[in-house]
């Protein structure tokens, strides 16, 4: 029979054999279910505008960092070429995303949000928004901070960067 700890998902605290199989499963389970529940009201509006959560990602990231060359935006998803090539297609056929040549590298593509895309990604932010908001005033700082932890500990190491310069753009 399973410990009954493990189960509870009110337990806040990580048994000491926060290491064996069992608490590493409650740990992936917590993401899906988490991730899932943290989305839906994303999907919703998503499927409402015929797009999936991989024009979400492009969406979101753009709008992070606006005049991002494709190079970077592909790196970032980390999506084959073809796959990024559809999805901003159907980005840039609804008029959410433009694309311009750069200024001191004319190969350069550069991707911004067009005014309806901003206003798309923020409803899509303020869906997300919601939902880790009340999880993180639910948890507190200490165990917001360790749950980044955990999260930084799953990018690979040579991805970092990636993330630091997102976070340094804030």
């Amino acid at each position: 029979m399973a410990d009954a700890n493990i189960l509870n998902a009110g337990n806040t605290a990580a048994s000491a054999q926060f290491l064996r199989e069992a608490e590493i499963r409650r740990g992936i389970e917590l993401l899906y279910f988490g991730y899932t529940n943290m989305v839906r009201g994303a999907d919703g509006l998503l499927d409402r505008h015929g797009l999936g959560r991989a024009h979400h990602r492009a969406l979101y990231f753009i709008a992070r960092r606006p005049a991002m060359p494709v190079g970077d935006l592909l790196a970032l998803l980390n999506i084959t070429k073809q796959s990024l090539s559809r999805v901003l297609a159907d980005l840039q056929g609804r008029g959410l995303v433009i694309q311009a040549v750069g200024q001191r590298d004319r190969r350069q593509r550069l991707l911004e949000l067009t005014p309806e895309g901003a206003t798309l990604e923020a409803a899509l932010f303020e869906e997300l928004r919601t939902g880790m908001a009340g999880a993180y005033a639910q948890a507190g700082q200490n165990a917001v901070t360790g749950f980044w932890a955990v999260l930084t500990g799953l990018i690979p190491a040579v991805d970092r960067p990636m993330i630091q310069e997102l976070q340094a753009g804030l």
